[in-house]
């Protein structure tokens, strides 16, 4: 499905390029989508495909090779991308951010920031976090990592179980939070997939995203050096995601979501243009109460879209505000899921019972969008702070006046 034209929020001749490469990714990757769903079978097709048309370098900095792209302009690409298939998209999404991530931040020790990104550009490697576990739940809450590092000679052995770790079919590299034995503290670690020890069990079956490929990884002494120690964290801060610096990228979520939501949309336009039951004069798109629908669903993506790139763009051109945008951050992916679980629900409605059947594309669209509810950040917390900031501006207020 070719990207409506004019799009508001693609401005620029880089942004243009982008969504284009997204584009002719996404029209393929969309023939390929209900198969890959239906076997829950994982689409390395796709994957060699991101690697050979330079996709999977888009937020590689541009001394490295790679495309420089800023947090808008992966997001725009993302959200092309999962308009052909959610699941691909959100897969490579995770890649993307953990790249642009460490272009923005520079946390990581040098030599380990030179190893990504030499190789993201060089052969196309593909990294992940691992940070998911059984018994600790969502990793943005802070629970203490099960999975165990202990000093061995050189190093490091790491040893545990990581679940949700899309893209584990063909990850290179993960991103590994281990609780340091022995101590409260832990970090994170670059561990190589290939690494003796480090296997995948595959896992994953689920309602929606089923191509992501998000089985488990088990780790059992696994050697790291000790220049393979990345960042670290204290007992009070654990291993949370999607806070603190970099924590802007986490809006790769919502916009696969929003790119989810604008496939069914666009379906369910196409769908009332075209169907005309013997029952009525002309196409269903005549009636007020589709018009009803398909008009909502245009107000909902404007709304989501506008929130998403007005919190980006000011992520990209302030940056000494990123930290009170954080709260906002949250705001966009709970407003884009919640929005996008809305459009693709009347889309379904605009379709009626043929919405149900696998030939069509909304009944997967409609099981993939769901997913979004379960992607970090959690909605009470997005909420709570939310709060405590307003409470915060108001207090400040206050004490000013």
């Amino acid at each position: 499905m070719a990207v409506p034209e004019p799009d508001l929020f693609v401005r620029t001749e880089r942004q243009r390029r982008f969504v284009a490469l997204a584009g002719e990714l996404a029209d393929r990757f969309a023939g390929r989508a209900a198969l890959h769903d239906r076997e829950n079978s994982f689409p390395f097709e796709n994957f060699a495909e991101l690697r050979a048309s330079g996709y999977v370098r888009l937020t590689v900095p541009v001394e490295w090779g790679g495309e420089g792209a800023n947090l808008t302009e992966t997001l725009l690409a993302q959200e092309r991308l999962a308009q052909g298939d959610g699941a691909t998209a959100l897969g490579i999404g995770w890649h993307l951010a953990v790249v642009g991530k460490l272009a923005e931040t520079r946390a990581w020790p040098p030599a380990a920031t030179a190893r990504i990104f030499r190789e993201v550009a060089g052969r196309g490697a593909l990294i992940n976090s691992a940070a998911s576990e059984v018994e600790t739940g969502s990793p943005s809450r802070g629970g203490r990592p099960t999975t165990t590092a202990r000093r061995a000679p050189g190093g490091w052995l790491l040893t545990g179980r990581k679940s949700f770790t899309s893209l584990a079919p063909v990850l290179d590299y993960a991103v590994v939070s281990a609780s340091f034995e022995g101590s409260d503290g832990g970090g994170w670690f670059l561990v190589q997939t290939g690494s003796p020890g480090v296997t995948v069990v595959e896992t994953w079956d689920a309602l929606g995203m089923r191509a992501t490929g998000s089985h488990d990884l088990v780790l059992e002494d696994v050697f790291v050096e000790d220049g393979d120690l990345l960042e670290t964290f204290g007992r009070g801060n654990t291993c949370q995601v999607g806070t603190g610096d970099g924590a802007g990228w986490a809006l790769h979520i919502p916009a696969v979501y929003l790119g989810i939501a604008r496939a069914a949309h666009g379906f369910a336009v196409e769908y009332a243009r075209t169907r005309r039951p013997n029952s009525l004069p002309g196409p269903i798109a005549d009636q007020p109460h589709i018009q009803a629908l398909l008009g909502q669903n245009e107000i909902d993506l404007l709304a989501a879209r506008s929130a998403l790139y007005t919190v980006a763009d000011c992520w990209d051109a302030e940056p000494e505000r990123r930290g009170e945008l954080v709260p906002l951050q949250g705001a966009a992916k709970v407003l884009a899921v919640n929005l996008a679980l809305q459009i693709v629900d009347r889309a379904m409605r605009v379709a009626g019972i043929a919405g149900l059947f696998r030939q069509l594309p909304l009944e997967r669209l409609y099981r993939d969008v769901r997913a979004g509810l379960h992607n970090p950040p959690m909605e009470d917390a997005v909420l709570r702070n939310l709060a405590r900031a307003a409470l915060a501006r108001q207090a400040s207020a206050a004490a000013i006046s």
